[in-house]
Order: C-alpha cells, then structure tokens, then sequence
C-alpha cells in the first residue's frame, strides 16, 4: 500500500511540476492550472483512503469550502482579485500553523529533527497568516495603503525576530515539557504579531512584491509542515511553492530596480518618501476630447496600449480589445505593453486583458516593447503612472529613480486616460503629462474609451 501511495505521490509531483511550468505563458496558464488541480486532488484522494478518518468531518469540510470558493469565483470581481490572492497566501499560511500545532498537540515529546520543522511551520506560517491579512487589507483599502512607520521600527522588529529565534532553540532542546508547550504558545502569538509589524511599513506600490513574497513564505510553511506530519508530496509541493515564489519576487524586485531588502525596509510609500519627488513635474497640460484622440488613433499606423491598475478599477478590459479590434480593421498594427508591476499582483494585467480575451502574441514585455517605441505612432496609457513616469530615467532625486519603465514618452504621440492629475502609489508628479507630444484624455477609462469605440463605429 505504502508503495502504491508513493507512485501516485511521483505521478501528482509531475503534475505539478508540469503545471508550473505551463503557468509561465499566458497561452498554456489555465491548463496549467487545471492540471497542477488534478495533481492535487488525486494526491488528496489518495491521502484520505491511507489513513482511517471519520469521513464525516471530512466531507463536511468539503462543502463549506467548495461553497466558500464557489461563491467567491462568482462574486469578487477581477478588481478585487489582488487582494483575495493575499487572502489565499494567510489561508495557505494559516493551515501550516494549525497542522504544525495539532500535530504537537497531538504528540509534543518529539524529536530534535521534528520539533526544529515544527517552530519553523509555526514561525513562517503565523507571519504569513497575519502579513497577509495586512496586505488584504490595504489592497482593499481598509487601512491605509500608505506605510506606516514609527521610530526605531527596524530596531524593535529586529530584536524581537531575534528573540523568537532564541526562544525557539530552547523550545528545541526540550519541547515536551510544560515549560516547551508554553514557550511554542508563545512563539505562535509573536510569530502572529511579526507578521503584522513587517507588514505595514510596506507601501501600496510595493505590493506585488509583497504578494509574491508571501507566497513564497506560505510554500515555504507548508514545506515545514510535510516534514512535521511525513508527507512527502506536501513537502514537495510547498518546495515548488516556495521557490516559484522567491523566483517571482527576484523578478518583481528586478523590475523595480530595487533590492528585496529595500522593499521591506525602506518605508517606500510614506510620507516622507513620496514628499521627495525631487524637482517636481511642471508644464501645461493639454487636454484631448473623444473626437481629438479618435482623429489620432485614426490615422496612426501602429498603437501600443498600456494598461495600469486604472484599468482595473474601470474594468475596461474589455472596450479596450474592442477598440483594438476596430484598429486592427482600420489596418491599424496593434499591441498591448505589460510592465512587471503594473496593478497590485504579478501578473495582473496579462489576467486581465486575457480574461478580455485579447490575444497573446499582443501583449508584449517591457523589455521587448522599449526598443521598438520611436517607431510606434501613438500609445495609449490607461490607468498606469508610476510604470511610465520619466521621473525614474532623468530625475536622481526622485523615490522611483532607477526603475525600469515602459518609456511610453519616446512615441510620437501619447495618450493618457486619467480621471484626475492625482499622483499614483510613488506620491509624485508624472512628467509625461507634461510633454509635448502628450495628450490628457480625462474621465473613467471605461466610459472614455467607449466613446472612442463609437467614433469609430460612427464615421
């Protein structure tokens, strides 16, 4: 029986294992989804038939979550979307601590090996849970989504990290005495405020990072707890998690030109930070109606849109591939410029304009976008700010100088839709409004852009 467990653990980890990899293109992501699911429910069939389990409990937990995760895929929009993956990293890491504690519980005179996996399931686990929660809430703005600061907060959060630590060593010498359990108490409820600490001072401009992190912490935690309960395809799959995670993170970090220590040290996105936007963006604005930019799109030979987290908010996604559909039909070469961190998760606009149905040979990374801008006649910003802003190439004294941008500003001609000259996450001015070549087109971008598929279906 052990042997045939094994087999169908093998079979589930190559399922996975060729699930993440298709999840690397937007061609092949939802079947790659689809079978990284089927790897997962075979190993959790498999699991629950090796071992004598009061299936009633089982089955009822089951159907409160399928319930629970059929209302949510009916109900959060795709605007919402960031902040239910941080739910879903604090419910990953949430699952890790009560598996790690239960298993203790259970039996707490255990060995060196098992009760070192164990303060790490619990560590890693608690500031996932409770991280990501803070995540959740700033993305969907029920705290500020500014970072919260106040002195000294390196210092305290160091020392306490370094108290867990030690306290987790002694918990390792001797975990099944009284004093044992009480410490691992201990260190869950600390662990729980770490995460809330370390969270906080992270601005809302750095959360992709952050999501992409927190991902990488709760495979990591469900790695800990495979160890803890012995088994190997939990070990495996939090190992994948855990790794794609920090992979992710190295990317987001790179597309930001910014240090993963930086990202969670800095405070980027508090007040002090965003009133350094160094010179300042200055010039005069000029304004475009409907009819102005359907004359520019109309005659352009080739044009780029640049999608932003305005464009989610607008839920415009799917105008906009109409409107580059009625381009294409006016011979018009049309693409879509993604940059890393545009929106509030990896990935968010490619789910989005994908989710519109838009192809995929037309959504183009920035790199490969960058060289080819003097020779596109119009781009279209809509929504994005601080992943355009000039700021980060010419300005030393801007926050975001240094980071790698989709150099929209090298077109011949710019449109960008905003509802306001309201700043974006950095707090800055964006110089490319006031260029010459630069053309404000002011509004929601979801009514602004039908409009402009009505010009087109009215002349």
């Amino acid at each position: 029986m052990n042997l045939f467990i094994n087999y169908v653990y093998l079979i589930s980890a190559v399922l996975f294992i060729f699930g993440l990899k298709m999840l690397s293109s937007p061609a092949t992501a939802r079947k790659g989804n689809l079978l990284s699911s089927l790897g997962m429910l075979i190993a959790v069939v498999v699991a629950l038939m090796s071992n004598g389990l009061d299936y009633k409990w089982i089955i009822l937990g089951i159907l409160i979550g399928s319930a629970v995760g059929a209302y949510l895929a009916a109900k959060v929009e795709m605007t919402q979307m960031p902040e239910m993956v941080a739910l879903l990293n604090g419910c990953g890491g949430l699952s890790s601590l009560t598996l790690a504690w239960a298993e203790y519980h259970q039996q707490p005179d255990t060995s060196l090996f098992i009760a070192i996996v164990t303060f790490l399931s619990i560590l890693i686990g608690g500031v996932t849970f409770t991280g990501s929660m803070v995540a959740y809430a700033k993305l969907a703005g029920k705290i500020t989504q500014k970072a919260i600061v106040f002195k000294n907060q390196h210092v305290v959060n160091g020392a306490v990290l370094v108290a867990i630590v030690l306290a987790g060593i002694i918990f390792c010498l001797n975990p099944g005495s009284s004093f044992g359990y009480v410490l691992f108490i201990m260190i869950a409820l600390v662990a729980l405020g770490i995460g809330v600490t370390s969270t906080i001072p992270i601005g809302g401009a750095d959360m992709p990072v952050v999501i992409s992190l927190l991902n990488s912490y709760s495979g990591i935690a469900a790695c800990a707890a495979g160890f803890v309960i012995s088994n190997k395809l939990l070990i495996v799959a939090g190992a994948l998690v855990g790794a794609s995670g920090i992979i992710l993170t190295q990317i987001m970090c790179k597309a930001m030109n910014r240090s993963l220590a930086n990202v969670l040290f800095s405070g980027f996105g508090s007040g002090a930070a965003a009133k350094s936007s160094g010179q300042g963006a200055q010039g005069e604005i000029r304004p475009a109606s409907a009819e102005d930019v359907y004359y520019i799109l109309e005659s352009a030979d080739s044009v780029v849109f640049v999608p932003g987290y305005g464009l989610a908010v607008a839920q415009a996604q799917h105008v906009v591939r109409e409107l580059g559909e009625l381009l294409e039909k006016n011979d018009t070469e049309v693409s879509y410029a993604i940059h890393p961190v545009a929106g509030r998760m990896p990935g968010h606009m490619n789910v989005l304009l994908a989710e519109a149905n838009v192809p995929y040979d037309q959504l183009i990374e920035m790199d490969d976008i960058n060289p080819r801008m003097d020779s596109v006649d119009v781009c279209v910003v809509i929504g994005a700010n601080d992943v355009v802003n000039p700021a980060a190439l010419n300005d030393e004294s801007s926050p975001i100088y240094g980071m790698p941008i989709i150099e929209t500003h090298r077109a011949r001609t710019v449109i960008v839709l905003k509802r306001s000259m309201n700043p974006g996450f950095a707090g800055i001015e964006n110089a490319l409004f006031f260029n010459n070549n630069t053309r404000m087109y002011f509004g929601d971008a979801k009514d602004s852009v039908q409009a402009l598929v009505a010009q087109f279906k009215n002349n």
